[in-house]
């Protein structure tokens, strides 16, 4: 039974264990990329926004002095000077001192000798930040101890750990380094020991922790105080601690994201003495990041410069030069690149209007050839069609010329037959009367103008409408009632099937040399488009 217990007991204690690692393990969760990236993006545009927060830093500066101008109470003169040395303090070191002289004029006036440990102590923090670690020391000894309250005593402690740790910073061999760095932690531990419990007390237990190689329980203390506590300024220390603690873990992605929130918030707080922002823009250098590398490089410089931290820019001086050489390598690699694409580019555009002009060239040879092609086809169009007509017109005329022909020979032998009836009938005088009439050739003549005008208009039907169209319109000619055409239609009719000799025309028509050509000039000069197209219109109607 005994035995059964203590398994049950085993059993439990691992159960509790493992559920213990388990929730550890989840506390110290590391953090992926696109959180990363997420708190990069919002630095960055924290970083294009740096002057808005400083606007508005300034604006609270500028209500501080108006109120310490138009103040006679002493003692609220010394806590606006106290509140300036303050918001000054890693904003511009110069005036952040300023402002402790003039609470130390103050003093004498205020009858209150004890705050003059606070006078020192004030100088020394600025001092510290200035980089004259001289001066900050002989105003740390200058001070009572064995005097101070509690809380003047713990804020004397701290500047004292940071003087050392500044120190620590400054001098990079081991030994005077590490000699300095436990200095620091001792007047760390004493500061630890006046804190009250609470956050500012976690935040010193946890780098303790950290200095002790046990980065995972200050991990979890640390994100506990994250959970709880929502005041701004200890949220930074806390994110800031946590890089240092992920950085002991070799967790690279965990330490830039904590890193990149204290800077964050640095920034919106116009603080411009950090370590965070130049601490990120390394590990980016490392990690072959040289753009973001080099603007966090270099806005932490800027900031550090206005801020007048001579030890921060120490820190930075190699920091920058190794990245901006890489920046500038990483520009000029860029420059070549970009030159050798615009070069090609170039050959490629050159090769491609080179292109461009020939296919414009061949292109336009082509349309030459199909207009040439075209023209050739229409002309090749009108020949048959003027081979048509020809060869419709031929059919006709043949077919008529033929049919007359026969009715020609048929009226001749009733002609004769009727002279031989005179003849045999001794009737001399009606022979001789109807060989001395010319109505038999004068009806023969009309009756073949008749026949020529009705197969002409068959072959062209709107001959005499087309040809009226080359004419002004007082100067048109139109056959009389019951005429198919008049005689300048029939000269004109004959000259469109192709009969265009002056000769053949009056042979045919039986019309005079005279007639003929004076009709042929009188029409040309009246012509609308000139005399010398005429006749070639009238052979296209």
């Amino acid at each position: 039974m005994n035995a059964r217990r203590i398994v049950l007991s085993l059993a439990f204690v691992l159960w509790i264990t493992e559920c213990s690692a388990f929730f550890s393990r989840q506390q110290v969760r590391s953090i992926d990329r696109s959180e990363l990236e997420h708190s990069l993006q919002k630095l960055d545009s924290a970083i294009l926004l740096k002057h808005v927060y400083h606007g508005y830093h300034q604006a609270k500066l500028d209500s501080f002095k108006l109120e310490l101008k138009q103040t006679s109470d002493l003692w609220k003169a010394y806590n606006l000077c106290g509140s300036l040395f303050y918001e000054y303090l890693h904003f511009q070191a110069d005036s952040s001192l300023h402002y402790v002289e003039r609470k130390a004029q103050l003093l004498p006036l205020l009858e209150a000798p004890h705050l003059q440990d606070e006078i020192h102590v004030n100088r020394a923090e600025v001092y510290n930040i200035k980089g004259m670690f001289t001066e900050a020391l002989a105003e740390l000894r200058a001070t009572h101890p064995g005097n101070m309250t509690k809380g003047m005593r713990q804020y004397y402690y701290s500047v004292y750990a940071n003087y050392y740790s500044c120190l620590a910073s400054y001098y990079q061999t081991d030994a005077v380094g590490m000699k300095y760095k436990r200095q620091s932690d001792l007047y760390r531990d004493s500061v630890f020991m006046l804190l009250p419990p609470g956050t500012d007390r976690e935040i010193v237990f946890a780098d303790k922790l950290i200095l002790s190689n046990k980065p995972e329980e200050a991990i979890l203390k640390l994100k506990e105080q994250l959970r709880t506590n929502k005041d701004t300024k200890r949220r930074v220390y806390l994110h800031y601690v946590l890089s240092d603690a992920y950085a002991v873990c070799n967790d690279t992605l965990s330490q830039m994201y904590y890193l990149a929130e204290t800077a964050v918030q640095d920034l919106y707080m116009s603080v411009r003495e950090y370590t965070a922002l130049q601490k990120l823009g390394w590990l980016l250098y490392k990690q072959g990041h040289l753009e973001r590398a080099c603007n966090y490089m270099k806005c932490s410089m800027h900031d550090a410069f206005d801020c007048d931290s001579r030890l921060r820019l120490t820190e930075m001086k190699d920091y920058i030069t190794a990245v901006d050489n890489a920046y500038q390598n990483m520009q000029h690699q860029k420059f070549v690149t970009m030159k050798r694409a615009v070069i090609v580019t170039t050959l490629l555009v050159t090769l491609m209007l080179v292109g461009i002009v020939m296919l414009v060239y061949w292109m336009k040879k082509l349309q030459r050839m199909k207009r040439m092609l075209a023209a050739g086809n229409e002309q090749l169009k009108a020949a048959n069609h003027d081979l048509a007509k020809t060869g419709k017109i031929k059919e006709a005329y043949i077919g008529r010329y033929l049919n007359h022909c026969v009715e020609y020979i048929e009226k001749l032998d009733r002609y004769r037959r009727s002279l031989v009836k005179l003849a045999m009938a001794s009737k001399i005088d009606e022979l001789f009367k109807m060989l001395r009439s010319e109505k038999f050739i004068k009806d023969e003549r009309d009756n073949f103008y008749k026949e020529f005008d009705r197969s002409f208009l068959d072959l062209f039907p709107h001959f005499v409408d087309s040809f009226n169209q080359l004419l002004p319109e007082d100067q048109q000619t139109w056959p009389k009632p019951g005429e198919l055409l008049n005689t300048e239609l029939r000269i004109f009719a004959l000259m469109r099937l192709g009969v265009t000799e002056t000769a053949n025309i009056a042979h045919f028509l039986g019309y005079s040399l005279t007639t003929v050509y004076n009709y042929r000039s009188r029409f040309r000069l009246k012509a609308l488009h000139g005399k010398d197209l005429f006749e070639a219109e009238v052979m296209r109607l």
